[in-house]
């Protein structure tokens, strides 16, 4: 259920429950399902005709759906003399056709949903007499005929997603109508003529803009279950204190701030959604709801949760996010039933005590709050890790932690490295006459950096204050790895030289850190401080701080505007009616959901909130003044010390652990590349950890960034990576780009080989100058191959890493652990096998020269012959307006490899196969506002095959999504290219949209001169929530437009794109596979190796979870012919 909006929680197992009841009433009757004959109806101008068999007098159950009908077969009424069920659902029915009439006698069971009906016709309706089902939904009707209410024996009734504004009086005589829904309409307030349905117990009235309810609704006293989802509500009159039968009730999306006191009468009520109300306060009167199992108060403005919610002792579900509660009560462990509980984006700082006792909680959300005790690293791993922790704390002396992670960033020669020893360093020495004096800071040439360095702090003693100081080099061949250090809770200085500054250079000196801070840290705390101070004049450097100033303001305003005109986008489409948002192609979000919309409107609304948190103004330091270092000392001690700016700063941890992490770093340990694990638990040992809680402390050591411990890893679970000061001495190797320097590690490391540690190497120390020479020539041919195409093998790497490592097995361990973090990938190594001696050779792609790979023909294409051949091109599109995360390419890279063979690699393009099926993945740099930075997936296969490029790509989207999740503020799109304007060269393609809407069958349709149109139904969510991977393909006949001419063609296209519904083949009912197509009609089903069924038909599988339709029309010159339809299905 996570990741689910709360409003539609119960909504698939309400549905679900009325499903079943619905078959099992059905289980014993004679069924028959019968499909169009004659043309496919989905392309066919003309309306499809069905034949009836003969000899179905018997039949009870006739399903007629999902033809594209606009009449019924000739002899219905006549031949089926026993028919109780009729459904004629997903057709093109503008009626009710007058045949259903001569059915009135016998038919219990009638569906019409999902056609275009805009009246029923009274007569046919008055011949339905005993009627006990009926459902009209996602019709177009503008009103109900009198004569509905003369259904004496009717149950159920659905007429939503219609267009009504009001209900017929005779409604009230529906005496025996159990189930009403009327959501999704046009009513303007509750209809008065359901008070008198006595019987009612199901009513769904959601979606209508109905602003209040009648007092005396408690005339309704058999209800049970009730949908009041977006009715505009802002108040509750007491007489719906009365409607003691209810046990479900959907209030969501109101405009409630409070309940009447006598809600409490509702004792029966088992769940209760008040989720996107206005309550400030818990609402007292679900205190005494003692049977209440879900409750959902999440997006409102509460404050806090009161301690009596412990008599809820029957809760199960419990959400409470997006609130703006502070604390919890320690009562709330008492809820002891809890399998869901979701608090996150609220201001929580510290969990209750015992809150591990919560032990059957399965749903668990608590991130966006500023947690401190438990550390949010204990709490985002789960309750089991809060109860370990709160255990832990128990067994041992709690002890406080005050260290800050401190980050130094800016571009290149910023004097980021100078400003760390100035700080770091003590700058006040006592002279001879015991007197104190400043000592400024030498005029030798500045330090230079070698790389990322890490130091070590305290910045005052007696507090005990200390700081990790990550000193991020500047140059861009660090920027792949600069990611990994950015993490909460840290303090980011970004430093700019004020003698160089100009303001056209804002944007890559100051703009764009900021953009990669905000994306990967949102919310954080940034000081900008200009140094070089002392190179300027006095009016320079205030003008120079006084634009830094400015343009840090203009870059925020204009991103927050951009994101709020984004928001306000979405909340006009969601203001308008779905059915109008989806009637034209042009319209914003076009074919989007409303439940998708109100998750990019969610998504907005967390990026508008956890803004850069920048610190002003601009601070000038000259590292010779010390009165300017001092100054910034002061600064960034009274900063870490705020509690509301760094509360992890004052959290509280068991002792044991403390210590833990002292023994890691105390010899003989501290000089080790790495620990196994048992050393790591011997040291748990001495720490008072046992086996059982060690694996609690690691896990958190390892999420606040003290050492690497991957648990979820079969190469790595067994160590633990704690010297990080010489992996980022490793890390820095491999990301200097000097071939000099490169080329002089190299010499070194092989000034030692051939002294018997065991592993054979092409380079061999040889006796002689000459040899000397040869070695150096080799040695230089791979480091040209690794600063051009990032290529080494295993035992250079190893010359290159001397004298951090030492053994075979440090090498092993740290190219896994190279891979793991997505910085190089193996060659030639066999999935699961050894490499049989052979050498192995690694790929760096940051290192990788070339924009795109050696020439590859299929791309452009044509096959190695040179041969065409006629393709469909699927490319999936991720576009990222504000930046791209340095390093993504050159990662993702690296996570594809396990999914991908016969790769070629370049530093915009990759060209792979997944299987025998071509896969691209590009980058394309932005250019200019209106071109921003783009990732693209694509596949292309021969249209009979084009299911293989869905399962080709498929691997390569989800392994980019689970990427992304590293970046939380980036802001990116996702779209799906249109195939044909690929085709034809379009610089623009037609972008559809990555998220559909849900439900009834819909279409999305590329405008520019394609004729493409995608249709849509069920769960339509598949870029950005993919489920499983992708089902299959089955290709629909082909047809032509014979002789017609160019504008009867394009006008008979506009004409069926004009309709909201269409030949679907997919049966819901019976849950079975059926052929609506009579070339199969005689055949039993099965399904094919290939996704192809014979004759060009279509297959329907009723599994099909996900899948999308697409219709592909191409007009020649000549309009003589089309192209072949494509249906995809998403298992």
């Amino acid at each position: 259920m996570a990741g689910k909006d709360s409003g539609n929680l119960k909504t698939v197992r309400l549905w679900r429950d009325a499903a079943l009841r619905a078959r099992k009433l059905r289980s014993n009757l004679r069924q028959l399902t019968l499909s169009a004959a004659g043309a496919d109806p989905i392309d066919s101008p003309d309306a499809p005709q069905l034949v009836l068999p003969a000899n179905i007098g018997d039949i009870e159950v006739l399903n007629l759906g999902n033809n594209g009908l606009e009449e019924v077969p000739d002899g219905l009424g006549s031949a089926l003399g026993s028919l109780r069920v009729l459904v004629l659902r997903r057709n093109r029915f503008a009626r009710l056709p007058p045949a259903v009439a001569e059915l009135g006698h016998h038919l219990t069971e009638l569906d019409v949903s999902h056609n275009r009906l805009t009246a029923l016709g009274a007569e046919v309706v008055s011949a339905l007499r005993e009627l006990r089902k009926l459902n009209l939904s996602h019709n177009q009707l503008p009103a109900l005929p009198a004569q509905l209410g003369a259904l004496a024996h009717l149950e159920e009734l659905d007429v939503s997603f219609n267009r009504l504004a009001h209900l017929p009086d005779s409604l009230s005589c529906l005496y025996r109508l159990r189930t009403l829904d009327v959501d999704h309409n046009q009513l303007t307030a509750f209809p008065r003529q359901l008070l008198q349905l006595a019987a009612l117990e199901e009513l769904d009235v959601s979606s209508n803009r109905l602003r209040g309810l009648p007092e005396d609704i408690s005339a309704l006293r058999a209800l049970k279950i009730l949908w009041l989802s977006g009715a505009e509500l802002g108040t509750l009159p007491s007489g719906f204190c009365e409607l003691a039968s209810l046990e479900s009730l959907m209030l969501d999306n109101n405009g409630l701030q409070a309940l009447p006191a006598q809600f409490s009468r509702l004792q029966r009520l088992k769940m209760l959604n008040l989720s996107s109300n206005l309550f400030e306060e818990f609402p007292a009167a679900l205190l005494p709801l003692a049977g209440l199992e879900e409750l959902y108060l999440s997006r409102n403005q509460l404050t806090s949760v009161p301690s009596l919610i412990s008599g809820l002792s029957r809760l199960l579900t419990l959400w409470l996010d997006n609130n703006r509660i502070r604390y919890l009560p320690d009562s709330i462990v008492e809820l002891t039933g809890l399998e869901e509980l979701v608090l996150q984006g609220n201001q929580i700082a510290v969990l209750p005590d015992n809150f591990g006792q919560l032990s059957r909680v399965g749903l668990w959300k608590i991130k966006d709050n500023p947690l401190i005790q438990p550390p949010y690293e204990v709490c985002m791993k789960g309750i089991p890790y809060i109860a370990a922790y709160q255990k832990e704390l128990a067994h041992s002396q709690p002890a406080v932690q005050p260290r800050l992670k401190l980050l130094l960033m800016g571009h290149k020669a910023a004097g980021k490295t100078l400003l760390r020893h100035c700080l770091t360093e003590e700058r006040v020495e006592g002279n001879q006459g015991g007197g104190d004096k400043e000592k400024s800071y030498p005029p030798s040439p500045p330090p230079v950096s070698k790389g990322i360095e890490v130091t070590s702090w305290t910045a005052d003693a007696s507090r005990g204050l200390r700081f990790i100081v990550y000193d991020l080099a500047g140059d861009e061949s660090y920027e792949v790895i600069q990611p990994f250090f950015l993490s909460p809770g840290a303090l980011y200085v970004l430093v700019v030289n004020l003698a160089t500054y100009e303001p056209p250079g804002f944007p890559t000196t100051v703009g764009s850190f900021l953009h990669r801070v905000g994306a990967r840290v949102p919310h954080a705390v940034v000081c900008i401080v200009g140094t070089h101070a002392d190179l300027c004049g006095e009016r320079e450097l205030e003008e120079k701080c006084l634009d830094i100033h400015r343009q840090i303001a203009l870059q925020e305003k204009h991103d927050a505007e951009g994101l709020s005109r984004l928001a306000q986008v979405v909340d006009e489409a969601l203001a308008r009616d779905f059915e109008l948002r989806s009637a034209s192609p042009h319209a914003a979000y076009y074919g989007v959901s409303d439940k998708n919309l109100r998750r990019r409107k969610a998504h907005f609304q967390y990026l508008l909130n956890h803004r850069l948190q920048i610190l002003s103004p601009v601070l000038p330091v000259s590292c010779r003044d010390p009165r300017q270092l001092q100054r910034l000392r002061d600064k960034l001690l009274s900063v870490a010390e705020h509690r509301e700016i760094f509360p992890n700063l004052h959290r509280v941890l068991p002792r044991s652990w403390q210590v833990l992490e002292e023994l890691h770093f105390q010899p003989p340990q501290a000089q080790r590349l790495w620990l196994s694990w048992w050393d790591s638990a011997r040291l748990g040992l001495q720490a008072g950890l046992t086996e059982d809680r060690l694996q609690s402390a690691l896990s958190y050591l390892h999420e606040s960034g003290k050492l690497l411990y991957f648990e979820d890893s079969p190469a790595l679970k067994e160590h633990v990576f704690h010297n990080l000061t010489r992996l980022i001495d490793i890390l820095n190797v491999f990301f200097q780009r000097d071939p000099s320097l490169l080329l002089h590690k190299l010499l070194l490391g092989t000034s030692g080989e051939g002294e018997g540690e065991g592993e054979s190497s092409p380079v061999v120390a040889l006796p002689n100058p000459s040899q000397d020479v040869l070695r150096a020539t080799q040695l230089h041919h791979y480091v040209e191959g690794f600063l051009l195409h990032g290529l080494l093998p295993a035992h250079v790497i190893r010359l290159l890493l001397k004298p951090h490592v030492q053994a075979q097995q440090d090498l092993q361990l740290l190219l896994e652990l190279l891979e793991k973090m997505g910085l190089c990938y193996c060659l030639n190594k066999p999935k699961g096998k050894p490499l049989n001696g052979s050498t192995a050779w690694y790929k760096f792609p940051c290192y990788v020269q070339n924009e795109v790979p050696h020439a590859e023909a299929w791309i452009n294409g044509t096959n190695l012959a040179g041969q065409s051949f006629v393709a469909e091109q699927l490319q999936i599109e991720y576009s990222f307006p504000f930046t791209f995360p340095p390093g993504l390419f050159a990662r993702y890279s690296v996570q594809i490899n396990s999914h991908v063979v016969h790769r070629s690699d370049g530093k915009l393009q990759i060209f792979a196969y997944r299987g025998k099926v071509p896969v691209v993945v590009s980058y394309r740099p932005a250019k200019g506002v209106l071109h921003p930075d783009t990732l693209s997936i694509a596949s292309h296969a021969s249209l009979p095959n084009i299911w293989t490029a869905w399962q080709a790509i498929t691997p390569l989207v989800e392994e980019l999504n689970v990427l992304l999740q590293e970046w939380p503020g980036l802001h990116y799109t996702v779209h799906i290219l249109c195939s044909k304007c690929l085709k034809r060269g379009s610089p623009n393609p037609h972008a559809f949209p990555g998220k559909w809407r849900e439900g009834r069958g819909s279409s999305v349709v590329c405008f520019k001169m394609c004729f493409v149109k995608v249709f849509v139904s069920r769960v339509a969510d598949y870029l950005l929530n993919l489920t499983g991977s992708p089902g299959r393909l089955f290709k629909v006949n082909t047809g032509g437009f014979g002789d017609k001419s160019k504008a009867e063609v394009r006008k008979q296209y506009e004409m069926q794109s004009q309709g909201s519904d269409f030949q679907s083949g997919f049966q819901t009912e019976h849950f079975r596979p059926r052929f609506p197509l009579p070339s199969l009609a005689h055949h039993s089903w099965k399904e094919t190796s290939s996704g192809w069924t014979e004759d060009g038909a279509c297959l329907t599988l009723a599994s099909c979870s996900v899948w999308v339709i697409m219709r592909v029309r191409h007009i020649w010159n000549e309009c003589s012919e089309f192209e072949m339809s494509v249906v995809i299905f998403f298992v």
